[in-house]
């Protein structure tokens, strides 16, 4: 879990909290530059709440304290943008609709740029091109993300393959071995499928890549490496469906550095698939 980005890690959790967590997350959302100048005990008795409440929810966030959680908080308040963000609201014309969701994608995008650990990129980029084979797995939204991704790695020169049928995960799961890797894709990061994928994967000995929400879940627990993302939840959009952009992009990402790494070879791949797909042109 990255040390940082505290505003990123409660928007994240949020669908997630209880009532009192979720007075605990709109208080620190609206008031950043106070929480970062009180104590636990200010903000205890500003919400009337106990200070073992306040400090539960540090830690349910990925903090070890109130402390940790305001030095990280210090540090995003420096640079905090203003929420470009506006609710949609009835009565607004279709101009601005469009103009309110491109900003909604916009910020999500900026925000899981923020939060990418340059560490664990690398890694994963360099498990991918050591791999013989790259199977991603994802269900629902999350599996069209996963189609993609092999459509675009067919490129690369690598084989690669993807599911979104929880039982050919698991089949094609158990048959991988150490050389390979799995990238499953989850917004939740608790989708029973995708759990049960990784444990197959990871028994098989592949090595195992998750892309999913800024949050504490099973999966960002259970994968060799985790590349977050972070999305808000509207009225009248999902984080699910926020999140599935920060997805595509986390996988294109991560394509790019895979054709630049193998540019000489990826040129005779482009040519035999552009002479292939020439095939469909009148």
């Amino acid at each position: 879990m990255v040390q940082t980005h505290c505003i990123a890690r409660i928007k994240s959790s949020y669908a997630d909290f209880s009532d009192k967590e979720k007075q605990i997350a709109d208080y620190v959302m609206s008031n950043p530059k106070k929480i970062v100048h009180s104590t636990i005990s200010q903000v205890a008795e500003d919400l009337g709440l106990a200070e073992a409440t306040v400090f539960r929810f540090c830690k349910r966030i990925g903090f070890k304290g109130y402390q940790a959680m305001k030095i990280a908080l210090a540090s995003e308040v420096v640079n905090l943008m203003d929420d470009i963000h506006e609710k949609i609201k009835i009565g607004d014309s279709e101009k601005e609709v469009a103009e309110k969701v491109f900003k909604a994608n916009i910020r999500t995008l900026e925000e899981t740029l923020r939060i990418i650990e340059k560490d664990h990129f690398k890694e994963a980029v360099q498990a991918i091109l050591n791999a013989n084979k790259i199977e991603f797995y994802g269900n629902g939204g999350s599996g069209s993300v996963a189609e993609d991704a092999h459509h675009k790695f067919l490129r690369t020169g690598l084989q690669s393959v993807a599911y979104s049928d929880s039982h050919l995960q698991i089949m094609s799961a158990a048959l991988l071995n150490k050389n390979d890797v799995a990238v499953l894709i989850s917004h939740s990061g608790s989708n029973k499928d995708m759990l049960e994928a990784l444990e197959v994967a990871k028994n098989a000995g592949a090595f195992t890549i998750a892309i999913t929400t800024l949050a504490k879940s099973p999966l960002s627990q259970g994968a060799d490496i985790t590349l977050f993302t972070v999305s808000d939840e509207t009225e009248y959009r999902s984080e699910a469906l926020s999140s599935r952009l920060a997805q595509l992009s986390i996988i294109d990402a991560l394509y790019v550095n895979i054709s630049i790494a193998r540019k000489e070879t990826m040129k005779n791949s482009l040519q035999r698939i552009r002479s292939a797909i020439s095939l469909k042109r009148l």
